[in-house]
């Protein structure tokens, strides 16, 4: 398969009146061989089933179905989402396993139903359901964490992700306790899984350049028990936590505890000391804190000392 180059992306840009702007976070991959290193670094199986999200002119979508995945691609944008499936028929071809959703992201909670395969019985009802099994994607710099962390909670199916967002960003999503990039995007991501970072990508091969670098991340997830009252409970501390970060964990979370005091309790019974900072704590650290709150009353906190 032919993958899109710098030619077939400014002339289909130019085909569609295209001009790429830094609101919608709009930097196309130009290089066929980066394309191809993003597809190697999410390390999918052979037929992976792969929702795509901000696909744009189509480059990395070209990528995955060479290398033999089923791609769902998701786009807001009206005049790239109804050129696309013309770009995939021409390089792909018409059979190509590809369907588009033209819809925003972050309020996508279902994907369009697979082709049913012509050998699944008659009587598999979820058959042509789409659970997809991996993320790949360049994601629009805006709005990257908000829609990475959004499809981790909607698709639990999900066991594979690569995306490409901005370095600074990749390196706060990868990094680990007590680190100075170490924060909310780090805590709330490495929820789901382990976090790494992939890769860095340079400026020259998008279009247009960026003035930044991109990285890629990688997340294997591992979470496989989901209970969303104890995700919300979790997340609200992981958010006070990091409100405030020069404060101790004491301050920064009376508010959320309900005063210094308990907040002080709370700590100490997680093992925690009320003097250390939200960027000392691991994610286990937190889920044992948010645990304590869960089976505490709100009045007290029993002391575990004997």
């Amino acid at each position: 398969m032919t993958l899109l180059t710098a030619r077939d992306i400014r002339e289909t840009a130019a085909e569609i009146g295209l001009r790429p702007t830094k609101q919608k976070g709009q930097n196309f991959v130009i290089d066929p061989n980066t394309v191809r290193s993003i597809v190697i670094a999410a390390g999918l199986e052979e037929t992976s089933n792969v929702v795509e999200i901000g696909p744009g002119l189509g480059s990395l979508t070209l990528g995955l179905l060479e290398a033999g995945h089923t791609v769902t691609a998701v786009e807001i944008d009206d005049v790239l989402a109804k050129k696309l499936p013309s770009t995939v028929d021409r390089f792909a071809g018409s059979d190509a396993p590809f369907q588009l959703l033209n819809a925003d992201a972050l309020r996508v909670t279902k994907l369009p139903e697979l082709p049913r395969s012509p050998a699944a019985a008659a009587d598999t009802p979820d058959a042509a359901q789409n659970h997809p099994d991996a993320l790949v994607a360049n994601l629009p710099y805006n709005v990257a964490v908000p829609v990475l962390l959004h499809f981790l909670e909607t698709f639990p199916s999900l066991k594979t992700v690569l995306v490409m967002v901005q370095l600074e960003v990749a390196e706060r999503l990868a990094a680990r306790p007590g680190s100075r990039t170490y924060g909310v995007p780090s805590v709330k991501a490495q929820w789901y899984g382990d976090v790494q970072l992939a890769g860095k990508i340079g400026k020259n091969v998008f279009w247009p350049a960026p003035n930044i670098d991109s990285g890629l991340v990688r997340i294997d997830v591992t979470r496989s028990v989901r209970d969303p009252a104890a995700r919300t409970r979790l997340f609200t501390l992981i958010d006070a936590a990091f409100a405030q970060r020069r404060k101790t964990l004491r301050a920064a979370l009376s508010g959320w505890a309900g005063s210094p005091q308990r907040s002080e309790d709370l700590l100490t019974v997680a093992g925690i000391d009320p003097k250390t900072r939200g960027e000392a704590l691991t994610v286990a650290d937190f889920e044992r804190l948010a645990a304590g709150d869960a089976s505490a009353p709100a009045s007290s906190v029993e002391d575990p000392s004997p």
